[in-house]
């Protein structure tokens, strides 16, 4: 004789639904759970990585474009918002009947589940193009002296930092690119960056800002006590820019000529010719240059240290055709 049929009906009945309710509860716990806080390191690591590649590959794009005398089109990206929305729902309907059902002496019984669940990801990022003022502000504007001496005081190489942003520095001219308004620089704006770039790696500049007259001014100086090995490079230096041989501080200018002998003067450039000169370094089809679509690529400038200071290659497979940059 089977034993489970001495257990009443109502006794399984209760442990049915003891069941029942154990399962409500477990899908009511996994529903309640958040997405926050996991999506914030995926998302982040994500979204940086997204906007680094897209900043790089507009960046080369406008300089290729720049390169052809082609406008260049910046968009600022204003804001990244990333929502998620998920929802679940979960029912249960038991209908336990007794012996008295369609059959009688049957026992029947009914019961329903249902589970609902959506989830929604809405990420809302903006653009706006760079024009007007913003764009004269950001790109036209010339980069502040002291800029440029506190990206060279961070670590930056002098040598390539200089040749990038610097027009002219107390009358000495550097290379200006560009098909319409391109010229050599001074030679001795060359041998300078040398000097220089020397007293950076031993340790002979550095740079201060001081209050004067009211006014935040930045100072270059030369330190007092100096290797003997870099004091040839420092009085050179001096003698090249004009200094006074026994002053150990000057004071940085914008402009291209400096009013005395305790000035340095810096000729600044803009953003926008910093790319016209990266630009003149892209290697193009020698056919673009035969059929006056762009002018000769530039010779590479050799770094005091050996090698290339900078040159652009593009990827092999690539063509740019004033409309747009595509494989072919």
């Amino acid at each position: 004789m089977d034993d489970r049929a001495t257990v009443p009906w109502t006794l399984r009945t209760e442990r049915g639904l003891q069941n029942l309710l154990l399962l409500v509860l477990v899908g009511l716990i996994a529903g309640c759970s958040s997405i926050g806080p996991g999506s914030v390191t995926r998302d982040r690591f994500d979204y940086t990585q997204a906007v680094a590649d897209a900043w790089q590959q507009e960046m080369l794009l406008n300089i290729v474009k720049i390169r052809y005398s082609d406008t260049p089109v910046f968009l600022s990206m204003g804001q990244i918002v990333s929502g998620y929305t998920m929802q679940s729902t979960f029912s249960a309907m038991g209908n336990i009947l007794t012996n008295q059902g369609y059959l009688p002496g049957t026992q029947t019984g009914t019961i329903g589940l249902a589970a609902q669940g959506q989830f929604t990801d809405r990420p809302t990022i903006t653009y706006t193009p760079l024009q007007g003022e913003s764009f004269a502000h950001s790109f036209m504007a010339p980069i502040p002296p002291p800029a440029i001496l506190s990206l060279i005081q961070s670590g930056a190489p002098v040598d390539l930092t200089m040749r990038l942003t610097v027009n002219e520095v107390n009358g000495l001219r550097n290379h200006l690119g560009g098909d319409f308004n391109a010229r050599q620089g001074d030679p001795d704006f060359y041998l300078l960056l040398e000097r220089l770039n020397r007293l950076q790696l031993a340790g002979g500049i550095s740079m201060q800002v001081r209050r004067i007259s009211k006014e935040d001014a930045t100072m270059f100086t030369f330190p007092r006590k100096t290797d003997p090995s870099i004091e040839a490079d420092t009085r050179v230096v001096r003698q090249m820019l004009g200094l006074d041989p026994g002053i150990e501080e000057v004071r940085i200018v914008y402009g291209s000529v400096a009013a005395d002998d305790k000035e340095i003067a810096i000729l600044s450039r803009s953003i926008l010719q910093v790319l016209v000169e990266l630009s003149s370094y892209i290697t193009v089809p020698e056919a673009h240059v035969a059929d006056g679509l762009v002018g000769p690529t530039r010779e590479p400038d050799v770094a005091p240290s050996g090698g290339d200071c900078v040159a652009v290659h593009p990827q092999r497979g690539y063509r740019y055709d004033n409309r747009r940059m595509g494989r072919i």
